[in-house]
């Protein structure tokens, strides 16, 4: 199935050039004299190398739809030579390299569940959802009286070693809502 340019949204997939890409930010610009070409500007990200750019498009091209599969698998470990998951339907073991899984590794918990990227059949990269809960592994208690600065939270590790800002009343041990997007605290778990 073929994808035109000016169909393409947020998130859309599509294959350029035998890669595949996912759209971050899309702009359409139509020009109003009679005959211009309406132009469909796409700010993408290449899921294979992870490299963003911008490239403009005529709004009649088209895409192909790229060869993606997403499998549950759930996390293992991490080692010097990666990351390592095991696929839940096929039950085999599946590597990504250190620099596929970058500061994404903030957000796995052994045996946590995550969507893994095949293109081609072969891994390239994680899904995360929006959220994830991980629990505080250290945090100072809360001292009241303490909002000088205005914002009342404090830094806590959390137990991938991700350091965030929550409020004063969390405490060690506790699970917390993460945002994958924005690294923030975003509610009790």
């Amino acid at each position: 199935m073929l994808i035109d340019a000016i169909d393409v949204k947020r998130r859309t997939r599509f294959e350029i050039d035998n890669a595949p890409y996912s759209c971050l930010e899309v702009e359409v610009n139509t020009p109003t004299a009679r005959g211009g070409q309406t132009l469909v500007r796409i700010k993408m990200r290449n899921l294979v190398t992870n490299a963003v750019f911008e490239r403009t498009f005529k709004a009649g091209e088209k895409f192909k739809e790229p060869d993606l599969q997403t499998v549950a698998a759930s996390y293992l470990y991490s080692d010097g030579d990666g990351s390592y998951f095991l696929d839940q339907e096929s039950f085999e073991t599946l590597t990504l390299a250190e620099e596929v899984i970058g500061n994404t590794r903030d957000f796995l918990v052994e045996g946590g569940i995550v969507d893994l990227l095949k293109y081609n059949g072969n891994p390239i990269g994680l899904e995360l959802p929006p959220f994830v809960e991980l629990a505080i592994a250290f945090t100072e208690p809360g001292v009241r009286g303490d909002s000088s600065s205005g914002s009342v939270t404090k830094p806590a590790k959390l137990e991938t070693g991700l350091e965030i800002r929550v409020p004063l009343f969390i405490k060690e041990g506790e699970k917390v809502r993460v945002s994958t997007e924005t690294r923030e605290f975003a509610g009790r778990a």
